[in-house]
């Protein structure tokens, strides 16, 4: 197996920096045009600890999802992605989108830590248990959250404070990227990455819908069919779809990928 060639999506995808740039641009566009945004609300003490929330246009209780920015814990923020809220507001469901620091400033796992961090504020504030979203690495996070002990952390916290989670191209074993350009500024040891990758934990039986492109590299497709099968949930492919492609159903409240998070948030906040 090529790792480079399977796991650099920037590479593999040759759009890649005119779909991130018009990312950037929506989402610039989506956080000055909804009426019910909260923006830069710190949950942790550095400057990158720090998220947007939007509120569906109707007031009053809603479901909660989180959305995570992927980038390969390296690269970009919430203000890249913010627009891919819009499908589930448009359902109902509130969407907080964060950002959090970024390697090799920060270790992975300390991100893992941010991460938890900004589940249980929301959680303790809004007394709602959360539904995971997240793109790539947001996807491994997403991953990390579900399989999060919480009143280990925080007596405080109950068990489920993320009990669902819908990660979108997401690696869930992090050995495999170890031999390329990515792991770089990842810094990590192979017991770390062992230590850190979903899919060597076990299953904390809890529902979960893994989506990648059908368009992806075999190892993208075969990492998501794997985890799914490990942990018991179930698994998408997005037929034609690359890896940033993948997302475009977030914006458009109709499609049923949209519908099924909507689905999935709403569950819990019936619970």
């Amino acid at each position: 197996m090529d790792a480079e060639a399977e796991y650099n999506n920037r590479a593999r995808v040759p759009e890649s920096a005119a779909i991130l740039a018009r990312w950037i641009a929506d989402a610039a566009a989506f956080r000055e045009s909804w009426p019910r945004a909260r923006l830069d609300i710190a949950y942790g003490e550095t400057e990158r600890e720090a998220l947007d929330l939007f509120l569906p246009e109707a007031e009053g209780p809603c479901p909660l999802a989180l959305f995570i920015h992927g980038g390969y814990w390296q690269a970009l923020d919430r203000k890249a992605v913010s627009h891919f809220a819009r499908g589930m507001l448009l359902r109902g469901v509130a969407v907080a989108v964060p950002s959090y620091g970024l390697c090799p400033e920060v270790s992975m796992a300390t991100i893992v830590a941010q991460l938890r961090r900004c589940a249980a504020s929301l959680y303790l504030g809004a007394r709602q248990r959360i539904l995971a979203t997240g793109h790539s690495a947001g996807g491994h996070l997403a991953a990390m959250l579900l399989a999060t002990d919480w009143p280990a952390l925080d007596a405080a916290l109950g068990t489920d404070v993320v009990p669902a989670a819908l990660p979108v191209s997401g690696v869930f074993e992090l050995e495999p990227l170890l031999p390329t350009s990515i792991a770089r500024a990842l810094q990590l040891t192979r017991e770390e990455a062992r230590a850190l990758s979903p899919r060597l934990m076990p299953s904390p039986g809890l529902p979960f819908h893994a989506v990648v492109g059908g368009a992806e590299s075999d190892e993208f497709r075969r990492q998501t069919r794997d985890f799914a099968a490990a942990w018991g949930g179930t698994a998408e492919e997005i037929a034609g779809a690359n890896h940033f492609t993948v997302l475009d159903p977030f914006t458009d409240p109709d499609h049923p990928l949209t519908a099924r998070a909507a689905e999935m948030a709403t569950r819990l906040a019936s619970l």
